[in-house]
């Protein structure tokens, strides 16, 4: 038996002589053609919109704009990749008329027009709720570290900046030993000649007075870590070890797993994200309620009371972390609050009852006590106090999150739900897609390049759930 044989090389073919007969009516290549002819780029901050009447004529920002989002549709982000695949793609030859720009071209595109970049992922939003793909009902919020252009040797704490130095230091010291000695030795001897270890001190030298001067610089900027190629991104706990990323922020619509809002930061955790995200995602849907949920990194009261206040209901668990736990004694969830006595029932029946009132980082704490726990028979699992008191601090607002609390208790398949929802772009963007990873520097620009990242994600799931039959008489 033989093998399945192909044509001649050499066989004459009778190919189409129209290039629009090579694609499809169902490729995706024409919806992003026409959605992209439907935006004034001019409106939305686009440089070269309005081309100039003198000078070398520009290529069409449209043009560009079509090339980028085909490349990230298609796991294809880099500018030299682009430019090659313009002038051997035949659906990026239709999409772009056979125009092939320079690299250099495609590049600063990206870079100079990050603003527009941003409003056309919004603009594809508004599109996907006018053709009510949004349940704006139930919303899922997580965030993720994307890996940033930058080493984490080249990343600093005041702490490594410290060790590093005296490591330099204890190099500059031994080599001044070495030329000690070999100053009371006779010449001949192996090793590193005088001249060598002079050049190597002076190479630790100049090292050391660099280190010196960002060690400086991040005390006067009161940051706690610096950046040297990226200087906004930041080291960041990733699965089971640190990376220098950015952490990116999105808002899940429960309907079709659509992304609502998206933003970057660098903040390196999620506790103060909540209410932000929440907010920009209820302007976005249009509603008065919505339902929010999140993972126990959100966990934060004031964060909490916001979303609340603008008539969400959170559901965010409350990660247990007391230090009272790790030592086997009772915590804050064993003691009853009775909002009637204003006090707290211990486990042993006793009342703590209301002492003062404090502000602590910038919260209103409430502080309750017992005295006379001496006696007590559960005192051992209760309280390290010698004198034998036990105090608890209640926020003034904290019955907001017992009332959070109940609710998760009664519907804990809420949180079943976030899960479901949530990781679910992500993990398409960084394995499916391979874009868990940034191209460029600084927030502006890797926020430009999340949007992209993002317009793609949901441009795939809209054709998913539409297809292009219906995605071309929507748009047209």
């Amino acid at each position: 038996m033989g093998y399945i044989e192909g044509e001649d090389r050499k066989q004459t073919v009778l190919f189409p002589e129209v290039l629009d007969d090579y694609i499809s009516e169902e490729n995706a290549v024409r919806f992003i053609d026409v959605f992209i002819e439907g935006l004034d780029l001019s409106e939305l901050g686009f440089l070269k919109a309005i081309p100039k009447e003198t000078g070398r004529p520009p290529y069409d920002p449209g043009d560009l704009l079509r090339l980028y989002v085909y490349g990230y549709l298609n796991r294809t982000r880099s500018s030299r990749r682009l430019e090659t695949e313009a002038g051997r793609n035949l659906e990026l030859m239709w999409l772009m008329r056979k125009l092939r720009p320079d690299f250099k071209t495609i590049a600063d595109f990206r870079k100079e027009n990050t603003q527009g970049i941003k409003q056309v992922c919004r603009e594809f939003t508004l599109w996907c709720k006018r053709l009510e793909l949004f349940g704006g009902e139930l919303v899922a919020i997580d965030g993720s570290k994307f890996r940033a252009v930058n080493s984490p040797k080249r990343n600093f704490t005041e702490k490594k900046l410290r060790r590093v130095i005296k490591e330099v230091e204890g190099k500059i010291e031994e080599y001044l030993k070495e030329l000690d000695r070999q100053d009371q030795q006779e010449s001949g001897q192996r090793g590193l000649s005088p001249e060598q270890l002079k050049q190597k001190i002076e190479q630790y030298q100049q090292r050391r007075a660099q280190y010196q001067q960002i060690k400086s610089n991040l005390e006067q900027s009161e940051e706690s870590q610096v950046s040297l190629t990226d200087p906004e991104s930041r080291l960041m706990r990733v699965g089971h070890g640190v990376e220098v990323s950015y952490n990116v922020q999105i808002v899940v619509d429960h309907k079709h797993k659509l992304v609502v809002e998206h933003e970057v930061s660098n903040e390196v955790t999620d506790q103060g994200q909540l209410s932000a995200m929440a907010k920009k995602a209820q302007e976005t849907l249009g509603v008065q309620t919505l339902e929010v949920v999140a993972d126990r990194g959100y966990y934060n009261g004031r964060e909490v009371k916001a979303c609340a206040e603008s008539g969400m209901t959170v559901y965010v668990p409350k990660p247990n972390n007391s230090s009272n736990l790790k030592r086997g004694l009772f915590t804050k969830e064993d003691f009853i609050y009775e909002p009637q006595k204003d006090c707290y029932r211990c486990p042993a029946g006793k009342e703590l009852s209301y002492r003062y009132q404090t502000l602590e980082q910038d919260r209103l704490m409430r502080s309750y006590a017992i005295s006379g726990c001496k006696s007590c028979e559960l005192r051992s699992r209760c309280s390290i106090n010698k004198k034998g008191i036990r105090s608890i601090k209640r926020w003034v607002d904290e019955a907001i999150l017992e009332a959070m609390a109940r609710r998760i208790a009664e519907h804990p398949e809420k949180l079943e739900l976030r899960q479901c929802l949530v990781e679910h772009p992500f993990g398409t963007i960084k394995r499916a897609m391979n874009q868990g990873y940034f191209l460029m520097r600084g927030l502006s620009k890797v926020g430009a390049e999340t949007s992209l990242t993002i317009l793609a994600y949901n441009l795939k799931r809209v054709i998913n759930i539409l297809g292009m039959r219906k995605m071309m008489e929507a748009v047209t």
